[in-house]
């Protein structure tokens, strides 16, 4: 029964991920976009900030290295720090919408590649993964993404709105 219930699961898993995210919400109105984003991995805080005025806040789960430090290498399950842009937005993803990251700089890249190591990319800002949505906030009792930072599917549609590409992320221990 054990064996049935988990490959159900998996197989729930791998359909809902094929069916995507659904439409993503229009873009807001430029006076309720973030111009930076900020994030505090030690505090698992995200705030969109206009200016030096914050906008939003959210409370976030990270990759489940989180607290060993900056990503260094693919399969570290750690989450970048310093300074990156959102550089291209996927409405199909296997999570509830994604903002990408800029991951790896060129600096990241080839130090991960003198230490023998590929530097590891697609760190996002990501929902819960599709069809796990009602989950919600229970998410956040556990760092357990690959590196990225994560919301409730309600939080990254707000997200998703406000933040145009292009816009700057400061990652933080």
């Amino acid at each position: 029964m054990l064996a049935i219930a988990a490959v159900s699961l998996f197989v729930y898993t791998k359909v809902m991920a094929r069916v995507g995210s659904g439409s993503p919400p229009p873009a807001a109105p430029m006076e309720q976009s973030a111009d930076l984003i900020r994030v505090y991995k030690s505090e698992r805080r995200m705030v969109l900030l206009k200016g030096d005025a914050p906008i939003a806040a959210y409370e976030i789960s990270l990759g489940s290295g989180a607290n060993a430090g900056p990503k260094q290498r693919e399969g570290d399950e750690k989450t970048p720090e310093g300074r990156y842009e959102i550089d291209w937005r996927n409405a199909k993803s296997t999570a509830h919408l994604s903002l990408h990251i800029s991951y790896p700089k060129p600096e990241e890249q080839r130090a991960a590649e003198v230490n023998g190591f590929p530097a590891g990319g697609n760190i996002m800002i990501h929902g819960l993964p599709n069809g796990w949505g009602l989950l919600g906030k229970a998410h956040r009792l556990w760092d357990w993404t690959d590196g990225c930072i994560a919301v409730t599917n309600a939080e990254m549609r707000d997200i998703w709105a406000r933040v145009p590409d292009h816009t700057p992320i400061d990652i933080m221990p």
